[in-house]
């Protein structure tokens, strides 16, 4: 059943449906063709607590592959010819964009000229990722607060990626949704409705691990979400320093020393047969570890331990 089809099932048999995921043929298009199931790369999302110090951006990319890993996530907006340079010289593969805009020109905003600005914002990361051979932006489709209400949030953003949904499958590039706490989108099966609601495979999903696991389990997302997950962060979480110092000091911990259940989130994503990226966003780094010694056996070295459970 092809993505539009398993829509026009309607909204009753959604729920069954999303629990056993959509089939191989939906599957989001220009994303793992070429990756075998339960095969990983290792990324890092450029943004997250970058390498400290005077290291220009060939610097950053070549540190990062020294320390073992295969690709990189900028940003939208940097300068192109500046990111293809770094690229090429250094060996990394650029899977994936971030869209610069979408926390401070959120396309749930109410303000026309705001939704306009976050659109544009949406496009210049496509084009930027069709340019260095990126599969995937990484989009938040918006923010609920006490002036936004989550019904307008939901319509509002779904209308403005809409208007780039024929950008995206024209330059094969997938809109991928993430999860964060913009308190939106917070169940996996209202999550999995969102994106097949666009009714194309260029609209998917790309799963944080650790913002799920502040009000939820992982590899229950995973499982539902199936072949909707575009790309994936890794990012580690404890529940002990949440209990104890508040929601976000849970991220304040290195990889495998939190309480991620690694094993039943690999076993997840095998279930699923996914393979392709993990992104690493640690958010959480001890400023007296050299960047080397951090990058490589903080980071890269314990992805590989995850990777293999």
């Amino acid at each position: 059943m092809k993505r539009r089809d398993f829509i026009k099932t309607g909204s009753a048999g959604l729920a069954g449906m999303a629990l056993g995921g959509l089939s191989a043929q939906a599957a989001n298009a220009g994303r793992r063709a070429s990756e075998q199931a339960g095969t990983w790369k290792k990324g890092f999302m450029l943004g997250t607590f970058s390498p400290a110090g005077d290291l220009d951006l060939k610097g950053r990319f070549r540190l990062l592959k020294e320390a073992g890993f295969d690709g990189v996530e900028p940003s939208s907006g940097m300068d192109r010819d500046e990111v293809l340079r770094a690229r090429d010289e250094s060996g990394l593969e650029i899977p994936s964009v971030v869209v610069a805009t979408h926390w401070s020109q959120p396309l749930s905003s109410p303000d026309p000229d705001v939704r306009a600005a976050g659109l544009e914002g949406l496009k210049t990361a496509l084009r930027d990722a069709k340019a260095y051979g990126a599969q995937t932006v990484l989009l938040v489709p918006g923010v609920v607060n006490a002036s936004i209400f989550y019904d307008d949030a939901y319509r509002r953003s779904q209308r403005e990626i809409r208007k780039a949904v024929p950008l995206a499958e024209e330059i094969g590039v997938v809109i991928a949704v993430e999860n964060v706490w913009n308190r939106f989108l917070l169940s996996p099966l209202e999550a999995a409705r969102y994106v097949d609601e666009f009714e194309s495979p260029y609209v998917g999903w790309y799963f944080d691990i650790g913002n799920i696991r502040n009000y939820g389990w992982p590899e229950q997302w995973i499982r539902i979400l199936g072949e909707r997950i575009a790309m994936v962060h890794l990012k580690e979480y404890s529940m002990e320093k949440r209990n104890r110092e508040g929601p976000r000091a849970g991220f304040r911990v290195n990889f495998l020393e939190g309480d991620n259940d690694w094993a039943a989130i690999m076993r997840a994503f095998r279930d699923i047969g996914y393979g392709g990226y993990g992104i690493a966003e640690p958010p959480h780094r001890d400023p007296d570890l050299a960047d080397d010694v951090w990058l490589t056996e903080y980071v890269s070295d314990r992805m590989d331990e995850i990777f293999r459970s």
